[in-house]
């Protein structure tokens, strides 16, 4: 092959660490328009479009007339805020002391940009140089000094001046840490710097509630928050905070926790900041929901052909369909056999002429899927919202469906939830669907378990359990229990190791011998699940073995060789698996989900990995003939039922676990659930939906 894939020398780029998914999804300068940011820029309109409908509902505020003390304090602030002016001083501090759960420091991860945001410009070349030259004079390091062109991109026209002024915006650029803004800072002010610059406190704020994004939380509790400042150097947290709402930085909520127990006692409330990306887009989910839940569907004249349906279908399946044809919003709940009975409904739709669509979250879901049905009807989520899959969109710009099932319901956030709703005509009905059980979204939000607490809609739990020794191991952990399960053909099988090196020796061994021998699944059809990228067992360990013994290369593509096994995120949060076919000028060309996608020679480093070895957020979503789960012993503090779930989950014949974590794992199962999620969309829904949360 003439051309070779090349990348500049720049910082490895900061990924999550259990989504595998890059924190930058800017193109390349001149690169030619690629499926995913064609996604994003339709997503971009659909945004504006939300926007546009909540604008046009904005109207006088009402609530919050009868609440005093802190309550009505903090409501005036946000009130003076949207007018321009200052929060009072008193807003933050709290009349006497709040019993509240302690809140860990949100995870810090580099942000992931929602699949909904809009593609932003290359920056000018000018505006680049003019930035690097302020690095360089804050005495940034070559590695700093390499993100000219990122932070450019982040902080827009003007940037070079913006870092002037105000160094800690370099926080914006996604990879940089607060240590390294403040080595920055102290090197352009000098003197004029230190912990408590009212900048540092701003921009730290801003920081935190980002990194808090990735790890779920649509907002964090004040006290959260403060704490995670205090943590970060800054003296008086709660004016950081009141500064940052003050400059519109970000955003303060009051929401309501209980009820007063007489007239004269306080509202109690919880006070909450957030980002506004997020927030709008809870908001907006909110709406679109209760519209959905509040509104009959249409039905066209086969209210009978429903019944007729329903009759004819048994057990959950005729439950759902009966619950489908007469509400706008439907949660199903079940693992892998349950899918037949939203294919049930599929194919029922299908039959009565209207316009059914599911969606699923991965290419492989949806293939799957696609063959429990009688017809066609089956694209991604992503695929669906930017139009390159799906029926597309009537003149009004919503989606010309009657019928929109979306499957892996659990890994939806609230900005991707929040298009989908938004997206849906009038009268439609939308069934979510998915195991509650499995790991929640890579991104803010936990949108199908807050609905599911929130009982505003029917739920219809499904009574196909999945079948055979892995479906028994499986339901087990679900409920917190480790079985020891009967596996006559070795459907289940635990190799015990003693240390990392171990480990790694025993899941070679296993891929590209034991398993295709004793079992017949080739090594093609085996995925192997770890806790994380990095450590002595890590997806990047693993996959450099895997690659030594299953396709060895000089890696003369970027890193990569004709028939490596690739896993490539087109848009931050997304996972597709692949396979290299090759590599030209254009960029590294590889097969994903039968279709020839190229990256661009420049998106290779940041988009590409190897993907023998995954993590179960990137496995999630996904299935395989054989799995082989790693749990080495540094890797106990990761585990947790969800996880544990999910990665044994991903087997349909086979499962091997290499074993290294002693009796850590059964711990796990049993009194480790997932970690909480601080979320909005209850107290948003409980008003507009009559019965919510009872």
């Amino acid at each position: 092959m003439e051309h070779a894939v090349s990348t500049p020398e720049t910082p490895e780029e900061p990924r999550s660490a259990d989504d595998g998914t890059p924190a930058d999804g800017t193109p390349a300068e001149g690169a030619q328009v690629s499926e995913a940011e064609a996604e994003l820029a339709a997503q971009r309109l659909e945004r504006e479009r939300i926007e546009r409908r909540k604008a046009e509902r904005q109207g006088p505020i009402e609530a919050g007339t009868k609440l005093s003390g802190t309550a009505a304090e903090l409501l005036a602030a946000v009130r003076a805020v949207e007018s321009g002016e200052k929060p009072p001083a008193t807003v933050f501090e709290e009349a006497r002391p709040v019993p509240r759960r302690p809140a860990p420091e949100p995870v810090r991860r580099a942000p992931v940009v929602p699949e909904g945001s809009p593609v932003p410009a290359a920056p000018a070349e000018g505006t680049v140089g003019e930035v690097r030259e302020v690095l360089t004079r804050g005495g940034a390091p070559a590695a700093l000094a390499a993100l000219a062109a990122p932070a450019a991109a982040a902080l827009g026209e003007g940037s070079a001046e913006l870092l002037r002024e105000d160094p800690w915006q370099l926080l914006r650029v996604p990879g940089v840490r607060p240590e390294q803004a403040d080595g920055f800072a102290r090197a352009l002010l000098g003197g004029d710097t230190g912990p408590g610059d009212e900048r540092r406190g701003r921009a730290l704020t801003v920081w935190l509630l980002e990194q808090a994004a990735p790890a779920g939380h649509t907002a964090l509790e004040m006290a959260a928050l403060t704490e995670a400042l205090g943590r970060q150097g800054v003296p008086d947290p709660e004016d950081a905070v009141r500064n940052a709402v003050a400059e519109g930085d970000v955003l303060v909520f009051q929401d309501a926790i209980g009820e007063a127990v007489g007239e004269d006692e306080e509202q109690p409330v919880r006070v909450l900041v957030g980002l506004e990306r997020c927030a709008l887009a809870e908001e907006s989910l909110a709406d679109g929901l209760a519209r959905l839940i509040n509104s009959a569907p249409k039905q066209d004249g086969v209210a009978e052909e429903w019944k007729r349906a329903a009759a004819a279908a048994e057990g959950s399946a005729a439950d759902l369909i009966r619950a489908a044809s007469g509400h706008g919003l439907v949660l199903h709940t079940g693992g892998e056999a349950a899918l037949a009975e939203p294919a049930a409904l599929l194919d029922a739709a299908h039959g009565m002429g209207l316009r059914a669509w599911a969606a699923t979250h991965s290419p492989v879901g949806r293939e799957r899927f696609a063959s429990r049905v009688d017809g066609p009807g089956v694209a991604t989520v992503a695929g669906l919202l930017s139009g390159a899959e799906g029926p597309g969109r009537d003149p009004e710009g919503a989606l010309a469906v009657d019928l929109l099932v979306v499957l892996d319901a659990p890994q939806l956030d609230v900005e991707t939830a929040a298009l989908l709703t938004e997206s849906l005509p009038d009268g439609a009905r939308l069934v979510l669907s998915g195991d509650p059980a499995v790991l929640w979204s890579v991104g803010p939000g936990r949108v199908f378990a807050d609905l599911l607490a929130a009982r505003a809609c029917p739920q219809v739990a499904s009574r196909r359990p999945d079948p055979g020794p892995l479906g028994e191991l499986v339901s087990g952990i679900g409920v917190g229990e480790l079985l020891q399960v009967e596996a006559p053909e070795k459907e289940v099988v635990i190799v015990p190791v003693r240390d990392a090196g171990e480990a790694v020796h025993r899941t070679v061994q296993l891929v590209a011998d034991s398993v295709p021998r004793a079992i017949g699944v080739p090594a093609e059809e085996t995925q192997v699940i770890t806790p994380g990228h990095g450590g002595a067992v890590g997806t990047r360990v693993l996959n450099a073995a895997l690659k030594e013994r299953l396709n060895p290369g000089p890696g003369r593509f970027a890193g990569f060789d004709p028939g490596d096994r690739v896993a490539w995120s087109p848009a931050p949060g997304r996972v597709l698996p692949g396979r290299v076919v090759g590599a030209d000028a254009e960029g590294l060309r590889l097969d994903c989900a039968g279709g020839t996608v190229v990256v661009p020679r420049d998106r290779v480093e940041q988009t590409v990995r190897h993907g023998w070895a995954l993590t179960a957020h990137q496995a999630v979503g996904s299935r395989w003939p054989a799995a082989v789960v790693v749990l080495p012993g540094d890797a106990v503090p990761a585990l947790s039922r969800p996880w544990i779930y999910t990665a044994f989950s991903r087997a349909d014949r086979h499962l091997s676990v290499v074993h290294g974590v002693d009796q850590a794992l059964q711990r796990a199962v049993a009194e480790v659930p997932a970690k909480p999620r601080t979320t909005r969309l209850p107290v948003l829904l409980a008003p507009q939906v009559p019965g919510a949360g009872e």
